[in-house]
């Protein structure tokens, strides 16, 4: 009986690109889903932005643009690089759509009417020059325990505590510099403890949740009573208005996971199918793919909010670890922080897919991306083995095609087709490392059979005609029931196979027979081997120097990153003493006056673009907080491409006379340094800067 199958990943948040990290996660769940769709089971793979939150609403306002253009804008990025990894989905939406807010109404009232939504008063820390309370990553100050400074509201990383953002001492605002006031709002919460029977029930029975996750609620939160969970934020935040609480807005996490539900309804209006088929009937089966940093959220919240609700509960929540490169947290500093772009921009995605596949687990394993590794396996698995037999056979079979009978391979076929019950069995439980190490093992048995047979010297003889083209048609064969194993983990291998062999890759079930008398096509390069030159392009692109330590110059090609304040791009080290020399200090002392008359502002450049008729600028709009643009021409054509500098922070003059240029109106001036054409640094701000910050 066919199943009926709902798969979800964690929503990628709004601000920010998608990296190697995240894509851990979402190759992971790809891979599961068309497993399921590759063995004839009718599966949806679901997924949407995470719009909403503080972090949105300022960055909108620092770059003077609306919250629904940022993420209009950012969606778009994050559906590109997906399909640039071959990542799949049935309906990408947003929970900003009129399907969540609907969703959300429902949900509300649900809780509502079992008695479980509470008001209580809250002391937060209120930001008087920003006018709004201070998510936690939003106040920085001395840590209360150790005493450390410049440490976030939540935790400090010298010492390990943890604590509230009204502990900190000498508290500061990271988006105006301002100390915070304490105010108190009134926030709702959701009273989980009265779920506390059915989340001990559902957590503990062994069936929906990997044993270690199970363990680590009951011993971290079910062994005591369920704090009240805070769903509510005051005005001013960017999200959905609570109906029947005028001036306050749920909470991110409160309508991200019903973007799940609202991602469905999208997919039922464009197929014509009914939301309750999925969501409310008990047949349907529901699968969560997501990182155990939101553990708590998806296997608390999450399945209490769908208990009151009376929706169907998620048959798996599937957790996995975190990605490290070479041993160590991703960094930009060091380019092992990679943009989902800049891979691609360097590397074949399937190169990452096979990778991911090979080192993952069914349960919470970190997840290492070894460069050295990468590269061996890639070379060695793909390139070496699997390529490698449809590339060695195909060409001498091209007029013949394949035998019409099976010829004898030593029951190399037949043993293969056995493996697939184990290797399907791998892919169902998540467990892609063994799955990846069984089929490598068919295809060490499969290329010995080519090796001994050398279709390249038979070529050579007319008379073994008849030979040439069994042995080609047996290695054929085994590299097709491969590519069908494959096929979950690199979609773009099996259908170049299909083409080759003129038959479509579509089901499971063709690795359990041969292919005979069909014409073969032309080879066509089916996978490149890893270069380490590319991967030590792809890091120097991604490196991000600290601009307190480092004077670095824009590498070619290099790209800044938008979303982080003070990134600059890669490139050499400026000799000091040289740059002196060549422009000495100047004799002639100012006062402070002088120095006042000129309004410097940190600003962000919102678009970026050559201007033709003029060899060395470049036209930028700047903005400067709110709706207050400029309009500045700029001489660094040289130094910068206009993609390069889109969404980094600049130091520009404010108050300079404008001027009149035949290309425009140039409104003010950007700071840089050195001494022109191609070396020239713009100047930037630390992070924590925003627009419109003067610069004192």
């Amino acid at each position: 009986m066919t199943k009926r199958i709902l798969v979800t990943a964690a929503l990628p948040y709004a601000n920010g690109p998608i990296h190697i990290g995240h894509l851990v996660e979402y190759i992971q769940t790809d891979i599961w889903v068309r497993f399921q769709k590759l063995r004839g089971e009718r599966c949806i793979f679901l997924c949407a932005d995470d719009t909403h939150g503080t972090a949105i609403m300022i960055r909108a306002k620092a770059e003077g643009r609306t919250e629904e253009a940022l993420i209009a804008e950012m969606s778009a990025a994050h559906q590109r690089d997906f399909a640039g990894f071959q990542i799949e989905f049935d309906n990408y939406g947003s929970t900003n759509s009129p399907e969540n807010r609907l969703l959300c109404h429902q949900i509300w009232g649900s809780l509502r009417e079992k008695g479980l939504i509470v008001e209580k008063d809250v002391s937060q820390l209120f930001d008087p020059v920003a006018g709004t309370f201070l998510a936690d990553r939003f106040v920085k100050g001395n840590c209360p325990k150790c005493g450390s400074p410049d440490q976030y509201g939540d935790n400090c990383d010298k010492c390990g505590s943890t604590y509230t953002p009204a502990e900190l001492v000498n508290p500061k605002s990271t988006l105006s510099g301002a100390t915070p006031e304490v105010r108190s709002a009134p926030h709702l919460f959701v009273q989980l403890e009265k779920l506390h029977g059915f989340l001990n029930e559902w957590t503990q029975n062994g069936k929906h949740l990997q044993d270690e996750v199970a363990n680590y609620l009951k011993g971290h939160f079910l062994g005591e009573e369920l704090r009240d969970w805070d769903v509510s934020r005051p005005a001013p935040y960017f999200g959905f208005e609570i109906p029947d609480s005028p001036g306050n807005y749920w909470y991110v996490w409160f309508d991200a996971p019903i973007g799940y539900i609202a991602s469905t309804l999208e997919w039922c209006k464009r197929n014509g199918e009914e939301l309750d088929t999925w969501w409310k009937n008990p047949e349907t089966e529901i699968h969560h793919f997501i990182g155990k940093d939101i553990t708590y959220f998806h296997t608390l919240f999450w399945p209490g909010m769908l208990k009151s609700a009376e929706l169907n509960l998620p048959t798996k929540v599937h957790i996995h670890g975190f990605l490290t490169v070479d041993g160590e947290k991703m960094s930009k500093s060091k380019g092992t922080f990679v943009k989902a772009e800049t891979f691609l921009k360097h590397l074949d995605p399937a190169a990452l897919r096979y990778f991911y596949a090979s080192k993952l687990g069914p349960r919470l394993d970190d997840l290492d991306l070894n460069v050295d590794e990468f590269t061996a396996k890639i070379n060695s698995d793909l390139v070496g083995k699997v390529v490698n037999l449809a590339s060695r056979t195909s060409k001498f079979v091209q007029t013949s095609g394949l035998s019409a009978v099976y010829p004898d391979d030593g029951g190399l076929f037949d043993r293969a087709a056995l493996a697939g019950k184990e290797i399907a069995d791998a892919y169902q439980h998540c467990d892609y490392a063994r799955a990846m190490r069984l089929i490598m093992e068919l295809a060490d048995r499969a290329n010995p059979f080519i090796e001994e047979r050398a279709p390249w010297k038979l070529a050579k003889d007319p008379a073994a005609a008849q030979q040439l083209q069994d042995i080609c048609s047996v290695g054929l064969n085994l590299f097709r029931q491969i590519a069908v194993y494959l096929a979950p983990v690199l979609p773009k291998l099996a259908a170049e196979a299909g083409v080759l062999l003129n038959d479509k890759i579509v089901s499971w079930d063709q690795s359990q027979t041969p292919l005979l008398g069909t014409p073969v096509g032309p080879y066509s390069h089916m996978m490149k081997r890893i270069d380490p030159k590319d991967i030590a392009a792809m890091v120097e692109e991604s490196k991000v120097p600290d601009p307190i330590t480092t004077a670095a110059a824009p590498a070619e090609g290099a790209a800044a990153t938008p979303t982080s304040a003070g990134d600059v791009p890669a490139g050499p080290v400026v000799d000091s003493t040289a740059a002196l020399e060549a422009e000495p200090l100047l004799t002639e002392l100012i006062s402070i006056d002088d120095f006042t008359k000129v309004d410097l502002r940190v600003a962000r450049v919102l678009s970026a673009e050559s201007v033709p008729e003029a060899k060395k600028l470049l036209k930028l709009t700047l903005g400067l907080g709110g709706d207050v643009k400029r309009q500045v021409f700029a001489g660094i054509k040289a130094a910068y491409k206009p993609e390069e500098i889109v969404g980094r922070l600049v130091v520009m003059v404010a108050n300079l006379q404008p001027r009149q240029m035949k290309f425009g109106l140039s409104e003010g001036m950007v700071t840089a340094c050195g001494p022109g054409g191609v070396e020239v640094y713009l100047l930037d701000a630390d992070s924590g800067a925003v627009p419109g910050m003067r610069v004192h």
